[in-house]
């Protein structure tokens, strides 16, 4: 073993010993362990030695390790990814990741825009391409994801209104719902009760148990559409006309790549529009290409409750240009601390610029064509999915990509399903036995426009074999 006292690490900086020793007799400590005898106590810390593999000092020989340990996973380029609820394989231009891959931006922190050469002007764009798709005024800069942008519009609707309950669908994303118990849970000087409101199999809300519990003690109705198990809510604008009638906010979560083909919330009477970005030119990284929004009207009441920073323009002193700044910046933790709306953290600005782009490229031709191809390619794979013996798809109204598959007669689980899917180097949809058990042994796909006709016949084929066998 090496003595750890006198290796020079090639990527950790003043790892030279002589260097290590000539900090610590400037700061006046004799053992590295001194730094943290305040943060860690005693009792926390670990007393042995460490079994730790032996170092790997060159370039070339931790690259060779890691790719042979990448090399183990799964991964959606030699499989065909049916799975969604959330995050799904998209279309990712080439030119997103040129864009976002610019040193200005790839090495550019959220915060104060010292030297960050263009990056206020790009957020800007990116808001008023986003506010354009959902026909809406005003966007903050983007939230760390789609649950958390769900979890602040329910407090910005508690801000508004003072009100101290929201409705949500029984049936809805589990994940984003952890989010918000948490978030609602978390904040001392909030007191927001969640009520839940029934909905059909397929997570449409029933409106006469809403209009049940909608009262003067609402503060916002939530409702997902696209709901979580993939049907368009059909009922949205009575649902709209309930909250608005009883003075809550209207609070509807997208997936915004939906937006060129299904109504945008407000022309349904949606207050507040949430969602992630992801599906906008962001590729999927095991959670880290998620980006939340919010998005609402001109209106004070409701610019004056956004708690992340705002970008807007304005004229300068040079006739013609134009300079992009910060709006109410005391409505934030930087300008406000602990007296601001929320606290607002690191931002996923490098993502919003990316959907920025792709919004861009894309224009509205090009959002209402990609829409229209995920629907027809999900309605084809849904209708030969159901011509399967013993299986069945969850009929619905209308659906956009995600469609709920049961495999109750087929005598067997969606985990051993699954599991021999992978034999066909498939990825099955998303089990959803656990998250709702009413609906037996039933499972999510997801179709977009990355799954080819010549992709969703494998699938059938796969499905197909694994039931019969």
């Amino acid at each position: 073993m090496h003595n750890k006292e006198q290796i020079v690490y090639p990527y950790i900086p003043n790892s030279v010993p002589e260097t290590k020793q000539a900090m610590m007799k400037e700061i006046g400590i004799s053992d590295i362990m001194e730094l943290y005898e305040r943060e860690i106590p005693d009792e926390l810390r670990f007393k042995g030695e460490m079994q730790l593999p032996e170092p790997l000092y060159d370039e070339y020989s931790i690259r060779r390790h890691t790719e042979e340990i990448l090399a183990k996973n799964k991964n959606c380029k030699e499989n065909t990814c049916f799975l969604g609820a959330g995050c799904a394989p998209h279309f990712v231009p080439a030119v997103c990741d040129e864009i976002n891959g610019r040193g200005e931006f790839l090495t550019a922190y959220v915060g104060e825009s010292i030297a960050d050469h263009g990056k206020w002007q790009a957020l800007w764009e990116y808001c008023s391409l986003m506010a354009e798709l959902c026909d809406l005024d005003v966007l903050s800069i983007p939230m760390y994801d789609g649950a958390q942008a769900a979890s602040s519009s329910i407090r910005m609707a508690n801000r508004i209104n003072g009100r101290g309950k929201v409705l949500l669908p029984e049936k809805m994303n589990p994940e984003v719902l952890m989010v918000i118990r948490n978030y609602l849970n978390s904040m001392p000087q909030t007191d927001i009760q969640i009520v839940t409101v029934k909905c059909d199999s397929t997570g449409c809300l029933d409106v006469d148990d809403l209009k049940n519990k909608c009262g003067n003690d609402v503060c916002a109705v939530y409702i997902e559409n696209p709901t979580y198990l993939g049907a368009v809510e059909m009922q949205c604008e009575e649902i709209g006309k309930v909250a608005i009638g009883a003075g809550a906010e209207y609070i509807v979560y997208v997936d915004p790549i939906s937006l060129g083909v299904i109504e945008a919330p407000p022309h349904y009477g949606a207050t507040i529009v949430c969602g992630d970005f992801h599906t906008l030119g962001v590729h999927m990284q095991a959670g880290g290409g998620q980006g939340g929004f919010i998005a609402t009207p001109d209106d004070i009441k409701y610019i004056a409750e956004f708690k992340d920073l705002m970008f807007g323009i304005t004229d300068t002193v040079v006739e013609g240009e134009y300079g992009f700044g910060e709006v109410l910046y005391d409505r934030t933790s930087y300008g406000s601390r602990d007296k601001a709306n929320e606290f607002t953290g690191t931002s996923t600005g490098l993502w919003a610029i990316t959907a920025g782009v792709y919004l861009a490229l894309m224009g509205p031709k090009g959002m209402e064509e990609v829409g229209t191809t995920i629907m027809q390619r999900s309605q084809y794979a849904a209708k030969k999915i159901a011509a399967i013996p013993g299986v069945e798809v969850l009929p619905t109204q209308a659906f956009f990509k995600e469609f709920v598959v049961k495999f109750d007669k087929t005598g067997k689980t969606v985990a051993d399903i699954n599991k021999a899917l992978l034999g066909y180097k498939v990825f099955g949809g998303k089990d959803l036995s656990r998250e709702f058990p009413d609906l037996g042994q039933a499972a999510l796909y997801c179709v977009t426009e990355v799954h080819t006709k010549g992709d969703i016949d494998k699938l059938c084929y796969a499905l197909q074999g694994v039931v019969s066998c």
